[in-house]
């Protein structure tokens, strides 16, 4: 793959350390690669355990990577040679007695569906920043209203009460031609 050919460089991949790499099955590795995306690069990291190698060290060599998102399983199958890969880490090895671990998938939903019998139903949700303010906001903005109805019962209620008062004042106070007749009444009795 990295051949010089009269100086010319057919790949940019450096196969002496791949093959170095000593990739096995039971390996947790950090495969990163090289993502195009409109005109940009960048680098993607998918991290999680190598199921298996098959072909060796030679040019079509493969490593399938196994991680789980979401408790939903994701593989992928990785050239050893591609100039995709910008690095791979060796994380952490494990002794399997294995070269293929195709058994994890079952075991690993096994273990899922034993989770999903202890799990329990609960309605609990967290708000982020935006759903907090929208929420205070709302709740300022129906207490103004209720103030404003409140001031406005209170307005039109002292309205009622001093329409109210007023009534009963000119209910009370006698009518002036009832005045002048009780005062005259007396005047005339002192006359006779």
């Amino acid at each position: 793959m990295n051949t010089n050919l009269a100086g010319i460089t057919i790949s940019t991949v450096n196969v002496e350390d791949r093959k170095q790499l000593d990739i096995r099955a039971g390996d947790v590795v950090r495969v990163h690669q090289k993502i195009q995306d409109k005109g940009k690069t960048r680098i993607q990291i998918f991290e999680g355990l190598v199921l298996l190698r098959k072909h060796g060290t030679e040019p079509g060599a493969t490593f399938t990577v196994r991680k789980v998102v979401d408790t939903i399983g994701v593989e992928k199958i990785f050239p050893l040679y591609s100039p995709l890969i910008d690095k791979i880490e060796i994380i952490r090895r494990s002794t399997v007695r294995r070269s293929k671990l195709y058994y994890i998938r079952e075991k690993v939903a096994r273990e899922i569906r034993r989770q999903m019998r202890r799990m329990h139903l609960m309605s609990v949700t967290s708000e982020s920043e935006i759903e907090r303010k929208a929420r205070a906001a709302e709740e300022a903005r129906i207490a103004e209203e209720a103030n404003a109805k409140a001031e406005a019962e209170a307005a039109e209620k002292a309205a009622l009460e001093a329409a109210a008062l007023k009534a009963a004042e000119e209910a009370a106070a006698p009518a002036p031609e009832a005045e002048v007749v009780a005062e005259a009444a007396p005047e005339e009795e002192a006359k006779a």
